[in-house]
């Protein structure tokens, strides 16, 4: 005989009381509201400190702190091109206490470097901003526009170089997509940071570089170098009479590096729709609005949903780059 024993009486009764919870709305309440956040959140950015990146983090996460009541710590881990940092946050506990700003480099490193992370070990949370990138050639190069260059690369086979931060940075991504597209042979000069490509450019010891507006821009206003277009969808609104790449003869050439927030994967769902939420409100802040600018980055507060959608367009992108202009790291 089939004997009902007391935790198969119960069982029915427990059914019943989830049922009524989640009928009555208890059981969809929102996990942070139960008390997070109750400490600091750390933000790590794999990259040095003072640099656009980190700047562009701390204006949101002072903000963010502000919003939710708690210290939010910006900690920096440089180095591999951001790898190092980033593998950190992998490894941490998804509570919604740790959370990694990430650039474009985050869909280009997969192609080039052998990871301890992958993909699945990141919950996308917050497509922060965007970073243009505009073509500042040398001014002692005999072209005025991305038409006259393409020409002239063409007639001086060999001789244009161009320079970019470090091999597999978006610098280099861009100017070898450039080179692809343009069907010119041009040659890859990397370099350890932005003031000796500056040097370098106004030396015309190089070509050119896709470089963030911020500092080369003063150089252009000087008549030291020449700035031919911008690398986004849009002109920048405080120099439009700078073309961008689609406009000046190259159709769909949208290449921006960005700034992103990332946690570990099982994050809760909801503390990244409050954080994903918050940072979106806090971009379209007029004061923030105006240190994006002055920095060179375009605010845009994307969702969830929509940074999961960027990374995936542009891992395919740039795998791409990487195949056909056979790029490999030294």
């Amino acid at each position: 005989m089939f004997t009902v024993n007391a935790s198969t009486k119960r069982t029915p009764v427990f059914a019943m009381v989830a049922m009524a919870a989640a009928l009555s709305g208890y059981a969809t309440m929102p996990a942070y509201a139960a008390g997070w956040p109750e400490k600091a959140i750390e933000v790590v950015v794999p990259y040095t400190p003072g640099g656009a990146t980190d700047t562009v983090t701390r204006i949101v996460m002072k903000k963010l702190s502000d919003r939710l009541g708690q210290p939010v710590i910006v900690n920096n881990k440089p180095g591999a091109n951001s790898t190092i940092g980033t593998a950190m946050v992998a490894r941490a506990k998804p509570d919604g206490y740790s959370f990694v700003t990430v650039l474009a480099a985050y869909t280009v490193n997969p192609h080039l470097y052998k990871l301890s992370y992958s993909f699945d070990d990141f919950e996308p949370v917050s497509h922060m901003a965007d970073l243009p990138l505009f073509l500042f050639v040398s001014k002692d190069l005999p072209v005025n526009s991305l038409a006259e260059l393409v020409e002239y690369g063409k007639k001086n086979p060999d001789a244009l170089t161009y320079a970019s931060s470090g091999t597999g940075s978006s610098a280099h991504l861009t100017g070898a997509n450039f080179g692809l597209q343009a069907g010119l042979k041009m040659t890859h000069i990397p370099y350890k940071g932005s003031a000796p490509i500056l040097t370098d450019l106004l030396s015309n010891r190089v070509s050119m570089v896709f470089d963030p507006i911020l500092v080369p821009m003063q150089y252009v206003k000087e008549g030291k170098l020449k700035v031919l277009a911008v690398t986004s969808a849009k002109r920048w609104e405080d120099e439009p009479n700078i073309p961008t790449m689609g406009e000046a003869g190259f159709p769909g050439f949208v290449m921006n590096s960005w700034v992103s927030l990332m946690a570990p994967a099982g994050t809760p769902k909801d503390i990244v729709e409050r954080v994903s939420t918050e940072i979106a409100a806090i971009v379209k802040e007029d004061d923030v609005k105006k240190l994006f600018n002055d920095a060179g980055f375009v605010p845009v507060g994307g969702s969830a949903a929509e940074l999961t959608e960027l990374i995936k367009k542009d891992t395919a992108m740039y795998g791409e780059i990487v195949r056909k202009a056979d790029i490999k790291l030294n």
